[in-house]
């Protein structure tokens, strides 16, 4: 590495953060016939492939994963020196992947296409599916924000929380408890869909439960809100969620909403980036839209059903 062309390290970074020759291209400005014989002359200089097809795009391989680790803090210095000291978005054709549950998506996505429709038209947002594993997610730059639950605790990791996510009981109209008192023997008595992004029959109302000595029974887990609105919508079932969530969907009018009878902690939202991050024009654009699209929707997040 020592002798490595500088312009290789700062095309072998794109290529790891765009998972493709040709966006890599487009990143920099360059053409897709030089970036690839980019990638020839690194494969010559590092004795390894680095790249291999992957689909549309390109996965690197252990070797490249562990380089772009080790050079990390190199690569922050060098992209901070040629990055533009701004992100214009109204010029811009940036592409940004932001790794979400669906239920989060409904909550800010349609606000994110409003402001970029006004402010950034050339600007393309990716949804990526996200099953609370986001910090492999960010440390290989599969994506450049989680927006959800966010558990890591790694040091590379930067994260702001966002909101609280109060959870509450949903169930159809037709429902036998819609018009009753929901006492905790009668919800711990009723059949349950639980979303469950792990696959697991337990979440966190459970662990709540196990603490009380009680325990409900899990008829049916999903792994998308959107389903879990439906299923209550069409059948029996009940179903414990996120308020906000609950309020947006556009089934919200046939479900009755209830304050759950066990005491449940909030799931906290948050938005988390990686270091390399922390002074890019691009992120910190993206960074300060999401606050703005939380803080014109504060009441809907601090709701609390009480009755």
């Amino acid at each position: 590495m020592a002798k490595t062309d500088l312009n290789l390290i700062v095309i072998f970074d794109a290529i790891m953060k765009e998972h493709s020759i040709t966006a890599a291209a487009e990143r920099l400005a360059m053409t897709q016939p030089s970036v690839s014989n980019a990638v020839s002359r690194m494969r010559h200089a590092w004795k390894d492939p680095l790249f291999v097809k992957d689909g549309r795009g390109v996965r690197p391989t252990p070797y490249a994963l562990k380089l772009w680790q080790d050079v990390a803090q190199s690569l922050n210095c060098i992209s901070e020196a040629v990055a533009p000291s701004e992100f214009d978005p109204s010029e811009s054709s940036a592409r940004f992947r932001i790794a979400l549950t669906d239920g989060t998506l409904s909550l800010v996505w349609p606000e994110l296409r409003k402001i970029i429709e006004q402010e950034a038209p050339g600007v393309d947002i990716h949804a990526v599916p996200y099953k609370a594993d986001g910090e492999p997610l960010l440390l290989n730059a599969d994506v450049d924000m989680v927006f959800d639950y966010y558990p890591g605790t790694c040091d590379q990791i930067r994260t702001q929380g966002m909101f609280d996510n109060h959870f509450v009981c949903v169930m159809n109209v037709d429902h036998p408890l819609a018009e009753k008192n929901l006492s905790l023997k009668r919800f711990v008595n009723a059949e349950h869909v639980l979303v469950s992004l792990s696959g697991d029959a337990s979440g966190i109302v459970d662990s709540e439960l196990a603490a009380l000595g009680m325990s409900r029974r899990i008829a049916v887990t999903v792994n998308s809100f959107g389903s879990a609105v439906n299923l209550v919508k069409q059948s029996q079932l009940i179903s414990a969620m996120p308020y906000p969530i609950v309020a947006q969907c556009h089934a919200a009018k046939a479900l009755v909403v209830k304050p759950l009878p066990v005491v449940v902690p909030p799931a906290r939202i948050t938005m988390a980036w990686h270091c390399r991050d922390d002074r890019s024009p691009r992120v910190g654009w993206l960074r300060r839209t999401m606050e703005r699209i939380v803080h014109d929707k504060r009441a809907l997040f601090d709701r609390k059903i009480t009755t």
